[in-house]
């Protein structure tokens, strides 16, 4: 639950306003300061030409009226040197800069006069005393403070458009961000059949996928448990509806005699596959759970192939089922739980022994590696196509395929198998064998030497 909390388009939209706004005030600050430089410098630059203009009029001994004039609606202050040193105009400048105008030299200066700063531009005159014209700094900013205003003008439209792009750019990203937010609110409900659009940027996008991906994987998993249940509760069923009814015979006394025997064995037998059949579906269980338990101890592997070799070189022999070993030679020493191993050689062996005909062959090999060593049990039996490797560990998979066409069991071995190899840290494959059955390999870690 979200409560009161702001969506990402109020705060994508806050965060462009503000970016906005900062990248705006140092602008804006950085801008200031050059221009009041700038106009100041333009100020001082256009008071010069005046004085310029000023200092090469016509000999006189005043500047003429029109020109006085005009100053004086500039704003400006005309100080006039006589040749006779007399000095007429309204302002008494500094002493350094009389002193350099009767000297003759130009003067070009920032002063303060009467608690006001100026501009001070003073040139000599060709018939003798020299100009200065004085203009106060206030009346030169006022040029400055009109252009302030324009620029803040601007600003604010620049703003006002920064946050419509920052509100169309908020709606934008929130909006598939809120459309797979709902996909997922719908998947957590149960609906599989959800797919939502990849709009957006590219992270966006991939989050939108990935829910789909989720969606389909979902779809996909409780699909095949939905098989798997199925499957499960026909083979739970069959042997029980045998077992009660050879048992309501017997009870009502139908079966009597010499048939009570064969009753009991057929009974018998139907129990026994119920019971293998909740074997393996309890060790499935174990194996998905969490906490499901491995104790590695250091072993060597060879040991355990001949051990496995005794055990089933019989059973294979009463079979009718050619069995051969292929013996590296050498100790094969990992660090591993041998008795889950074992669980998992002897459930390839049952799988192998159960496919394979009368004067087939079934071989079990071991191979030592660098860095793994190999389990493998291969048969002569009808094998898999290639469609079936890609299968061969899904639950019940070969079970459903293959059901009243060749020897089959609960249909969970070889998924208990991958599961169990997984928990070593290793990995089950399944392939062709050269014996013209299948081929299936189980790799696990091995101790380096």
């Amino acid at each position: 639950m979200t409560g009161g909390r702001r969506g990402l388009g109020f705060w994508i939209a806050c965060a462009t306003v503000g970016v906005a706004v900062l990248s705006l005030v140092v602008a804006a600050s950085v801008t200031f300061g050059l221009l009041r430089h700038s106009v100041q410098a333009e100020a001082r630059k256009q008071l010069g030409r005046q004085a310029d203009l000023v200092a090469g009029l016509a000999p006189a001994r005043d500047a003429p009226p029109r020109v006085r004039r005009l100053l004086r609606e500039s704003g400006t202050t005309m100080v006039l040197f006589l040749p006779g040193g007399r000095v007429r105009g309204p302002v008494e400048l500094p002493a350094r800069d009389e002193a350099a105008l009767r000297a003759g030299r130009p003067v070009s200066r920032v002063e303060r006069i009467a608690g006001r700063q100026v501009f001070v531009e003073g040139r000599p005159r060709a018939t003798g005393g020299a100009i200065a014209l004085v203009q106060q700094a206030t009346t030169a900013a006022g040029a400055q403070v009109t252009f302030v205003r324009r620029t803040l003008f601007a600003t604010l439209i620049g703003l006002a458009a920064a946050a419509l792009a920052g509100i169309l750019l908020a709606r934008r990203l929130a909006r598939p961000l809120r459309d797979t937010a709902a996909g997922a609110d719908r998947l957590a409900s149960g609906e599989r059949t959800v797919r939502v659009r990849s709009d957006g940027p590219a992270e966006v996008a991939r989050v939108a996928d990935a829910v789909n991906r989720l969606a389909w994987a979902l779809e996909t998993s409780e699909g095949r448990q939905r098989e798997f249940l199925l499957s499960v509760s026909h083979e739970l069923r069959t042997p029980l509806t045998a077992i009660k009814g050879y048992a309501e015979a017997l009870a009502d006394g139908v079966t009597t005699g010499a048939d009570v025997p064969p009753a009991g064995r057929l009974m018998l037998g139907e129990a026994d596959r119920l019971q293998r059949l909740i074997g393996d579906l309890l060790d499935l269980s174990r194996l998905e759970a969490d906490d499901f338990q491995v104790t590695p101890v250091d072993a060597d592997l060879r040991e355990l192939l001949h051990d496995a070799a005794s055990a089933w070189t019989t059973r294979c022999a009463e079979s009718g089922v050619e069995f051969r070993t292929e013996d590296p030679g050498v100790p094969v020493p990992a660090t591993t739980d041998p008795i889950r191993l074992r669980q998992i050689v002897d459930a390839l062996m049952e799988n192998a022994l159960r496919v394979t005909p009368a004067g087939g062959v079934i071989v079990l090999a071991l191979r030592p590696g660098p860095r793994t060593a190999e389990f493998e049990v291969r048969d002569s039996g009808p094998g898999l196509t290639d469609d079936d490797l890609a299968v061969a560990f899904d639950r019940s998979a070969l079970y459903q395929r293959y059901r009243g066409v060749r020897p089959s069991g609960t249909g969970l071995g070889l998924a208990i198998v991958h599961r169990l190899a997984a928990h070593l840290g290793g990995r089950a494959e399944a392939g062709h064998a050269p014996e013209g059955g299948a081929r299936f390999t189980v790799r696990i870690p091995a101790t380096r030497r």
